[in-house]
């Protein structure tokens, strides 16, 4: 089974669904990430982003992540880019990978990307004649979903990983820019706490969170 995971940022995939990639990688499940956006000078240094592209590599190996697709739009700008320019942008890479689940953010998070993408991803997987992509799951990003407003994620799947909890801690952990000390969402700590209030949820020691965005069965 192909998996395609939409990340609008480096790392979004790790604290998304970090868990559940490395139990699709463990069945032996073709995994691709597509990062939709990228750093770039001034704002960041040249050594930063460098140093980036190593940290996806690393966490893409960690989690068993075949390939990754860069469609290298500006982190922060896609207001600059057209909205048919990224549906356009999406649908190449889904329909070269033609995957039977994709995995894409959620609509209501703080960070503008997210929901241009969510609904770019809508569009580039219109269930058409044929349609290859069975389920459409959204996934909720630490310190974009729980503060964006007024917070309408409301999971309706889990997956259990509790046997995948520490590859996703180790898999952040290769993301060392982006990791926080604790308070702070985006910390291990806080990492953990989630998965652990997740799996409280539905009777399971860890789990991530899902919002069933389309499932079709056959």
């Amino acid at each position: 089974m192909k998996v395609l995971v939409i990340a609008p940022h480096p790392d979004d995939e790790v604290l998304g669904c970090g868990g559940t990639i490395a139990k699709h990688s463990m069945k032996g499940d073709e995994i691709h990430l597509c990062v939709v956006t990228e750093g770039y000078t001034p704002d960041w240094s040249e050594e930063y982003l460098k140093n980036r592209s190593l940290e996806i590599e690393k966490a893409s190996k960690i989690l068993g992540i075949k390939k990754v697709h860069f469609l290298k739009y500006p982190t922060a700008k896609l207001d600059t880019i057209s909205q048919k320019e990224l549906n356009d942008s999406l649908s190449t890479v889904i329909n070269k990978i033609k995957p039977t689940i994709m995995y894409i953010p959620h609509y209501t998070d703080i960070h503008q990307d997210h929901p241009m993408i969510f609904r770019s991803a809508l569009i580039a997987a219109r269930p058409k004649k044929g349609c290859y992509i069975k389920r459409i799951l959204s996934y909720e990003t630490l310190s974009e979903t729980e503060w964006g407003y007024p917070r309408h994620f409301k999971p309706n799947l889990y997956v259990d990983i509790s046997d995948t909890i520490e590859l996703k801690l180790e898999a952040m952990k290769a993301y060392e820019s982006e990791l926080k000390e604790f308070p702070h969402p985006r910390s291990l700590e806080g990492i953990k706490i989630l998965a652990k209030k997740r799996g409280s949820e539905v009777g399971l020691k860890y789990a991530e969170a899902f919002e069933v965005i389309r499932e079709i069965m056959v």
